[in-house]
């Protein structure tokens, strides 16, 4: 599809981009991935709104952005993607002041964190990384299907091969929490979400995509403790040593820079030629291949299960509250 490849950055996917016009809400876009993708994505004329869990953090955000890009038209909204009042009281205001937008990134993430519980009761991974966002992404809906040529990235991970979601206990109240185990729960609900969402909204122009960037040092890695690493990297191990038993192509975990890190996203957020490829989990700014090394560019099966996609969308509408309206 591209000549692109793991160590393609965001500059080289937007070569020649002219994004003028263009109006981008991107999640945790205060630092990491999402500072970076603001940052190309501005360089190239876009609009972005930087959300982040506070103003002096999104801010911040945008200080180091217009440092870099003079000129640069950013402003800042205020998402605690673990409390549903704060995503509704951002949806409230700045649907208030704006009638549409193009393309909504889900970048902010948490990761293998200790047993939590957001400020609704949802496990914290599950409730921040893939609650949070659909609701914030239900809500933005109708302005956002009031744009040009509307798009929606959300990011999943290869961390999602580590479990395909629980729709019996997807809180962890009955199920022994593992730190990893419960991430590639809220991983594969990203990805299964984003698929779901271009089936109901591909009839009305919508594209969406889920994206798993590489492995990257930012600041989603707080939680990491020595023997989550450890555990992460005998996992890696594992897998590749049966993908290569079985016949494959095995590898570790890909790891990127910042640059390279935020260019699928941004890939998915404006090429042209994926538009033939509604749903699609993407990686190394490329389509992902059913089966490769999840660490790489590969997925496992269960992203394609449309029953359960289906079935994680109307669990989500009711643990959230709202019906996500076309």
């Amino acid at each position: 599809m591209s000549a692109y490849g793991p160590e393609t950055t965001t500059d080289e996917v937007l070569e020649g981009v002219d994004l003028t016009g263009r109006r981008v809400l991107i999640t945790g876009a205060a630092t990491g991935l999402g500072r970076e993708t603001t940052r190309a994505l501005a360089a190239h004329g876009a609009a972005v709104t930087v959300l982040a869990r506070s103003a002096e953090r999104a801010a911040e955000g945008v200080d180091a952005v217009a440092a870099t890009v003079p000129g640069a038209s950013l402003d800042t909204g205020v998402v605690d993607l673990g409390d549903l009042s704060s995503i509704r009281a951002f949806a409230d205001g700045w649907l208030a002041d704006h009638d549409a937008f193009d393309v909504l990134i889900n970048n902010a993430g948490v990761m293998a964190c200790p047993l939590g519980r957001t400020a609704d009761g949802f496990e914290t991974q599950f409730g921040t990384n893939h609650l949070g966002h659909f609701l914030l992404t239900a809500l933005l809906a109708p302005a956002l299907l009031r744009g040009d040529a509307p798009r929606v990235v959300t990011l999943s991970s290869a961390g999602h091969s580590r479990s395909d979601v629980d729709l019996d206990d997807p809180n962890y109240e009955r199920s022994e929490y593992g730190e990893w185990e419960a991430y590639g729960r809220s991983k594969t609900a990203n990805a299964l979400f984003a698929r779901e969402l271009a089936r109901r909204g591909g009839p009305q122009g919508l594209l969406s995509f889920s994206v798993h960037p590489g492995a990257i040092v930012t600041d989603l890695g707080r939680h990491l403790t020595e023997d989550l690493m450890n555990e992460m990297a005998s996992f890696a191990a594992e897998r590749s040593a049966q993908m290569e038993a079985d016949g494959g192509e095995g590898g570790g975990l890909v790891w990127k820079s910042v640059e390279a890190g935020a260019a699928t996203q941004t890939w998915a957020a404006t090429a042209p030629e994926l538009a033939d490829h509604n749903g699609a989990y993407l990686a190394d700014c490329g389509l992902g291949v059913l089966g490769a090394n999840p660490g790489a560019n590969g997925f496992m099966p269960w992203l394609l299960d449309d029953d359960t996609a289906a079935a994680l969308w109307d669990l989500s509408e009711d643990l959230v509250g709202t019906e996500f309206r076309f």
